[in-house]
């Protein structure tokens, strides 16, 4: 199996050293899982977002760095509004911009995060390097 040098806090490593037999085994478990539900929520949540909403949070989260402790719902509404208020880019998706902001308040902290990390993923990981928006979109959706 490959492996994975991840760096974590010192309470991380003291809780799969608590919940696990060592935290080798507790880090076995716990990726592949998030990864999982990751993908389950992504894909449960993006159906309720049309193609235009989808497109609209991808381009929200252009120039965006993501980090732990910004995964929440709230951090999530804000950048969509600032985008929308700075650049219009509801408009540029014709997207209701209140629709999607109704949907967004819906959502959990780790749907919205799962949507975060998707959004983030497009302009910084070089597997969707060329691939248009459109089609990442519907890859998802």
């Amino acid at each position: 199996m490959p492996q994975v040098a991840a760096r974590i806090t010192h309470d991380h490593e003291q809780w799969l050293k608590n919940y696990f037999r060592t935290k080798s085994a507790g880090a076995e478990f716990i990726l592949p899982w998030a990864v999982d539900m990751f993908f389950k929520t992504l894909k449960s949540v993006a159906a309720e977002f049309s193609v235009s909403e989808m497109k609209t949070i991808l381009e929200a989260h252009r120039d965006a760095k993501l980090l732990p402790n910004q995964s929440k719902q709230a951090y999530f509404l804000l950048r969509i509004e600032e985008a929308c208020n700075e650049r219009g880019i509801h408009t540029q998706n014709n997207t209701s911009r209140s629709t999607l902001e109704l949907k967004i308040k819906r959502l959990t902290d780790i749907q919205a995060t799962a949507l975060m990390i998707w959004a983030t993923a497009y302009w910084t990981s070089r597997t969707w390097n060329g691939v248009s928006a459109e089609e990442y979109v519907k890859l998802t959706c």
